[in-house]
């Protein structure tokens, strides 16, 4: 299969980008004079700018259209306004993860999406084949670019791009710059405080240049996936595929916040009622390791006495704290506090059992 390239791509390049595969996407995992480390540090210091245009986008339109949505996906659109973002999740009726996207209300006749790349049309699929009459779902993915710019100095970064900055958490405004309507979301995966742009893919790279150059006095820095990784690894944010999957509910990975328990209808709304109230299900905890041991996903956990506990779904070093952590999905019976066993290609280590975010950020992302 033929990878999808980003409108920035040659931008990319020119910055010296590794690029790697993600979602069907051929996207950067971090760029020269820097690397993760360098990266990550720059979006907990001052800020970033990620180029994450392989996510999905898509838009439910037509009279009864948030309503629709809101009988589809768990989070209860109703708990917002037009002009705000919510985290939602797709699931099936068994309970499983199709994917987890925002969902931005411009109207009760409009709700645009951003499903993760490689669940977009799958999310599309399930929307158009339930869709009533008068109501049309269409696979935008092509039509917009988006720019994530996170970190503490991110307002003064957008500032100076004479970019808005004073809406609050979770909500978009419409903007120009370099000549491009963009859509101004107060949202994030790293965190800290910061935004994402949708802009319309003719535009990325004028709006890339005029933001990276508006943000160069306050380092700014181009970042790339592995340091959006371990940011929200760092945050115990999930990632579709390791903490969300056709096997892994909300319930078991500990988004039950985003689900509208008092709605009426939703995919998956027994299953995940029934999972909630007999708490007898895997969830997800963090890790902490004790030593040395860099954990990875796929690697078992095990107590002080060899009993299985689970597997860990996400693992890595932490740039902030310089050990390792871990997401593992575990039994219900293991206690915050409790010393654990990996095994790390071979060899035990032991990690602490936390609750996750590992770090603060240096901002409050709300």
């Amino acid at each position: 299969m033929d990878l999808l390239h980003s409108p920035l791509h040659d931008r990319h390049l020119d910055l010296g980008a590794k690029l790697a595969e993600f979602g069907g996407w051929q996207m950067p995992l971090e760029y020269a004079g820097g690397g993760v480390l360098a990266e990550h540090a720059a979006v907990r210091d001052a800020a970033g700018i990620f180029d994450v245009s392989h996510l999905g986008k898509a838009v439910v339109r037509g009279s009864g259209a948030a309503a629709f949505v809101n009988r589809c996906f768990t989070n209860d659109l109703d708990r917002i306004a037009p002009g705000q973002a919510q985290y939602t999740l797709c699931c099936d009726e068994d309970g499983g993860t199709v994917d987890d996207l925002i969902a931005y209300l411009r109207s009760d006749f409009e709700v645009f999406l951003i499903p993760n790349a490689a669940n977009t049309a799958e999310v599309v699929r399930r929307l158009q084949s339930q869709a009533p009459d008068g109501v049309e779902v269409i696979d935008l993915h092509r039509e917009h670019a988006v720019l994530a710019v996170q970190g503490p100095l991110s307002d003064e970064v957008l500032r100076a791009a004479q970019l808005p900055t004073s809406h609050g958490y979770m909500s978009f405004v419409e903007a120009q710059i370099a000549g491009h309507e963009v859509t101004v979301c107060r949202t994030g995966y790293t965190g800290e405080r910061g935004y994402e742009l949708v802009v319309p893919t003719a535009g990325a790279v004028e709006v890339w240049d005029a933001v990276v150059a508006a943000g160069e006095p306050y380092g700014l820095r181009a970042c790339g996936l592995g340091a959006r990784d371990t940011l929200r690894t760092e945050m115990g944010y999930p990632l579709h595929g390791h903490e969300l999957s056709a096997e892994i509910s909300p319930v078991m990975a500990r988004t039950g916040w985003a689900v509208g328990w008092s709605k009426e209808q939703f995919w998956g709304k027994e299953v995940l009622t029934r999972q909630r109230a007999e708490k007898s299900v895997r969830t997800l905890r963090g890790l902490r390791a004790v030593g040395r041991g860099i954990p990875r996903p796929g690697m078992s956990v095990a107590d002080e006495a060899g009993r299985p506990l689970g597997e860990i779904t996400s693992g890595t070093f932490s740039p902030s704290l310089r050990q390792g952590i871990a997401l593992a999905l575990l039994e219900p019976d293991v206690a915050d506090g409790a010393t654990v066993s990996v095994d790390v290609r071979g060899r035990s280590e032991s990690f602490v059992v936390t609750k996750p975010p590992f770090v603060q950020p240096s901002t409050k992302g709300n």
